[in-house]
């Protein structure tokens, strides 16, 4: 455990601390699913350090301190996290969330974090979407979207851009934080063999009612083709 807090890793000590053999979040039990999803939320980045510290109205301080104590701070301070770990954390999530396979199955993303967020810590929703009218509110964004024979290596912004169109969705206000899951892919069938991530990413064209540029005039748009 590392009780102290650390921050978030950037530039050359991420690349330090991070990379080489035994790195990483340790896999065991089919925990892929949680290993990647909590490598991505904390290790680099603080968006969501309020996660580990505020005390929420239905804050769990036990899978708090869990989260925090034995995942984020071992991961940000050694760059290794073990798997009994994140067992402890999965043990905790069975409990809770009542379902007994949080422990040995493999979950979707989306299941894991509605669940951390919503039914342990309380936090409020990250992403208020609108689609035909309808507004509703999540914690992240997963990727749906058909196959693009011109896509062949896409980058995240590309494919959010084509997901948000395809689905005809808008983001109702710009999120405080933007969890994206990428395509689904499994042992039989990869949709992309890989995925470039785009290190900024333009919601310009995704906001509900944003002033955009006419690409004729120039002036402000007051239509949309999609």
């Amino acid at each position: 455990q590392a009780p102290d807090s650390f921050p978030p890793l950037r530039n050359e000590a991420a690349v330090r601390v991070l990379r080489g053999r035994m790195k990483g979040i340790q896999g065991h039990c089919n925990s892929c699913y949680m290993d990647a999803a909590l490598f991505s939320l904390f290790s680099c980045t603080s968006a969501l350090d309020s996660m580990l510290f505020k005390p929420f109205p239905l804050c769990d301080r036990n899978v708090q301190s869990i989260l925090r104590d034995e995942i984020v701070n071992p991961l940000r301070k050694t760059g290794f996290v073990r798997a009994r770990s994140v067992m402890h954390l999965r043990e905790q999530l069975t409990e809770k969330g009542q379902c007994s396979s949080f422990t040995n199955a493999e979950k979707d993303p989306e299941e894991f974090l509605n669940l951390i967020m919503h039914q342990i810590l309380g936090i409020e929703p990250l992403l208020k979407l609108q689609s035909e009218g309808q507004e509703r509110d999540c914690y992240c964004y997963q990727i749906f979207m058909d196959k693009q024979e011109d896509l062949v290596v896409p980058d995240v912004q590309q494919l959010v851009e084509h997901s948000f169109l395809s689905s005809d969705l808008k983001l109702v206000e710009i999120p405080s934080c933007f969890i994206i899951q990428m395509p689904r892919f499994g042992k039989e069938y990869k949709m992309f063999s890989k995925i470039i991530p785009s290190l900024e990413l333009d919601i310009t064209d995704l906001l509900l009612d944003s002033p955009r540029e006419c690409c004729v005039c120039g002036d402000v748009a007051t239509l949309e083709c999609s």
